[in-house]
């Protein structure tokens, strides 16, 4: 309720803003890390923090510690994010000041974001997914209020952030699937250095007008009776009707882009002193008299608020660094799963081909967790994948459950993260390894980072089923492999099954592990009709088949009296490359070692150095183009690891160095490694 009261307690927190900022500038010699802040923002953001509730969700963007402060949290709190202490209570030092994420159950959740420019819009949006299916569901996963009340997303931008692609992938998805989420776009008129007449056609006002089903509402946000009451409705229209809003609101910017980054180096007199026209502060004491407040209580209002300030920051100052040894801290979650354990091979167990193992352990996942969802391109009731691989799902656990999305693969990737928070636990998929790179953004900057950027208080819970590698004929757009771009990342695992087994005990695994999972799933081994492949067909594991990321498997063992005699070699592979290994290795018998590494991050080291050291000869094969590999990588740390015990230096095998795969099925071949290539780098490692 907006009275006496409120208002004074809104006047505080903006003084107290702008004591933070002007404090910050003082001690600029203090305040070395990038930060930006709220000044000019400070109506809008306090007129919707103080209406939150602390069932609601909320992403902040950089400049909004006006609205951190009128969700509850302290001077101290964001003055130690500020100067990167140990006590940072939302990063522990490792992410920039107004960067926060909160699950205390206290204030409202916090999920991470990266520096919001437009990519926390489907993050954002995904919670609003995840809250609408614990609510159709009727979850006891569900959060809501003290009173009953439902809760809502807020996600806050800045107007530059909305000419971003991937917001128009979130408003997509949100009127689409009508979700409970305000959009907050805080509208100052510039970029960092570019203003808005110079870089887009309309205001966010008029840009979701072109997205049906869009409430739009829209206020001065430097005022703030007009903004309170815009944002009531807004808020209220999102928590009753379950629907999305959109809010433009103009606010002046008086501060600077950054600290690195000054108005004066970009802006003009004229410029500046226009913003300044509309300054919340002083319309706000004109509101506070009119309230029947005197200056006097204003004024010591204002100097209570600096004293606060002043206080928290010469306390930060002092707070202890983080120690370097926790550098590693919170990379990935612990995962429960930590040795195998099940039937592999149940006697009369049917043989299943890779994809059904695939499809079945989805099935048993499923059936024994209500949280589970999967969905994607045509993963959905009609085709159930284009390769089959999710057939019958829809039928057997509904739509709401298993449905399709657009081609949105920035959304499909990023949705996880707020999806994971809610306590969803997202399957999805990208329909070809060629056409994951518009979800990059997403993985890289969102997913990946979440679980170490919030000290361990959001893993993303995700598995994301990516089919890769040449099937014959695939093409230039159907037929790539992308793990070296994958491993590339840090913060997520990726695994690579070769058979059914493997893939039904990985896709478990996946499944139970509480980070960001990455399965690889080999096209032309789905159902064994690429010549050699027979053999991933296999007996369907137990239903409680499972083995733990990171454990590669001896798929062939040299025999013992050819170790002792010297005349060995070990292939270090994955996916097709176990059936070029074993087709070659029949040339050689007992000759040959065959190790499948079934997952490349985490990787089984302990094997593959110790077969090196065995074996003394080494062939690491790829179907990937081999240049600056994840071959190439691991031949070199065996290479370092092993140095003493080789014979020979480590060979490498992988794909000619061609930026796609061909269509003609002679050009394809000439590409990718084939069994008679491994035979001759065989026989040439074999006679040192």
């Amino acid at each position: 309720m907006l009275n006496r009261d409120t208002l004074l307690q809104a006047y505080r927190l903006m003084v107290t803003a702008k004591a933070m900022g002007d404090t910050f500038e003082a001690n600029r010699q203090a305040c070395i890390y990038e930060h930006s802040t709220s000044r000019g923002h400070e109506a809008i953001q306090i007129a919707t923090g103080i209406q939150l509730l602390p069932c609601d969700w909320v992403s902040p963007y950089y400049r909004d510690d006006s609205m951190l402060l009128s969700l509850g949290f302290t001077e101290h709190e964001l003055i130690l994010q500020l100067l990167a202490k140990k006590d940072d209570p939302f990063s522990g030092g490792r992410s920039y000041y107004s960067h926060p994420s909160n699950k205390d159950g206290v204030r409202p959740s916090i999920i991470h974001q990266s520096s919001a420019t437009g990519m926390q819009a489907i993050p954002t949006t995904g919670l609003a997914h995840g809250l609408q299916f614990l609510e159709t569901t009727h979850s006891a996963l569900l959060k809501k209020g003290e009173n009953g009340e439902c809760p809502i997303v807020l996600c806050s931008m800045g107007d530059g952030s909305v000419t971003e692609g991937e917001v128009s992938e979130a408003l997509q998805f949100a009127v689409l699937k009508q979700l409970p989420i305000v959009y907050l776009v805080q509208d100052n008129q510039w970029g960092t250095s570019a203003t808005a007449e110079e870089t887009r056609t309309s205001t966010a006002f008029e840009y979701a007008a072109g997205f049906k089903g869009l409430h739009r509402m829209q206020c001065d946000g430097s005022d703030f009776m007009r903004s309170y009451e815009t944002m009531q409705q807004a808020i209220a229209y999102a928590r009753v009707e379950r629907k999305p809003v959109l809010v433009h609101a103009r606010v002046p910017l008086l501060g600077h882009h950054t600290n690195s980054i000054r108005r004066e180096f970009y802006r003009d007199r004229e410029d500046l002193l226009r913003h300044g026209l509309y300054d919340p502060l002083p319309k706000m004491r004109v509101l506070l008299n009119s309230a029947g407040f005197n200056d006097h209580d204003i004024n010591e209002t204002e100097a209570d608020a600096q004293r606060t300030v002043t206080d928290a920051f010469d306390k930060a100052v002092v707070a202890e660094e983080p120690d370097a040894t926790s550098v590693e801290d919170n990379v990935f979650a612990p995962t429960p799963v930590t040795e195998e354990k099940g039937t592999r091979s149940p006697k009369g167990s049917e043989q299943v081909m890779m994809v059904d193992a695939a499809l079945h352990a989805i099935e048993e996942i499923m059936e024994d967790h209500a949280e589970a969802v999967l969905y994607g391109q045509d993963v959905g009731r009609r085709l159930g994948g284009i390769f089959r691989e999710t057939a019958t799902l829809a039928e057997k656990f509904g739509d709401k459950r298993v449905f399709n999305t657009a081609i949105q693969e920035a959304y499909i990737v990023g949705s996880t993260v707020g999806m994971s928070a809610m306590g969803v636990k997202p399957i999805v998929e990208v329909q070809f390894g060629d056409y994951i790179y518009p979800g990059f953004n997403q993985l890289v900057s969102e997913v990946s980072k979440s679980n170490y950027l919030t000290n361990g208080k959001f893993p993303v819970g995700v598995v994301l089923r990516v089919p890769v590698g040449a099937y014959g004929g695939g093409g230039p757009y159907h037929s790539g492999s992308v793990e070296s771009t994958l491993l590339s990342i840090k913060g997520i695992k990726v695994a690579y099954p070769s058979n059914a087994a493997d893939m039904k005990g990985l896709m478990k695994a996946a499944y139970y592990d509480p980070n960001p999972v990455v399965m690889l799933e080999h096209k032309g081994i789905y159902w064994s009709k690429m010549p050699g492949t027979e053999e991933a067909r296999m007996p369907e594991p137990s239903k409680d088949y499972i083995f733990p990321l990171g454990k590669a498997r001896v798929v062939q063992a040299a025999e013992a009296a050819h170790i002792r005699t010297g005349d060995t070699a070990c292939i270090i592979t994955y996916g097709m490359g176990v059936y070029w290994a074993k087709a070659a290795a029949k040339k050689y018998p007992g000759q040959v070692e065959i190790i499948d590494l079934r997952t490349l991050f985490p990787l089984d080291e302990e094997m593959v150095f110790e077969a090196a050291t065995r074996h003394g000869k080494v062939i690491v094969l790829s179907e990937e183009q081999q240049n600056n590999s994840f071959a190439e990588s691991l031949s070199l740390r065996i290479s370092n690891s092993c140095y003493h015990f080789l014979d020979a230096r480590v060979e490498v095998i992988g794909a000619l160095n061609l930026p796609a795969v061909p269509t003609n099925l002679i050009l394809e071949a000439a590409m990718l490694p084939t069994v008679d290539k491994v035979i001759k780098r065989l026989d040439k490692l074999l006679r040192y």
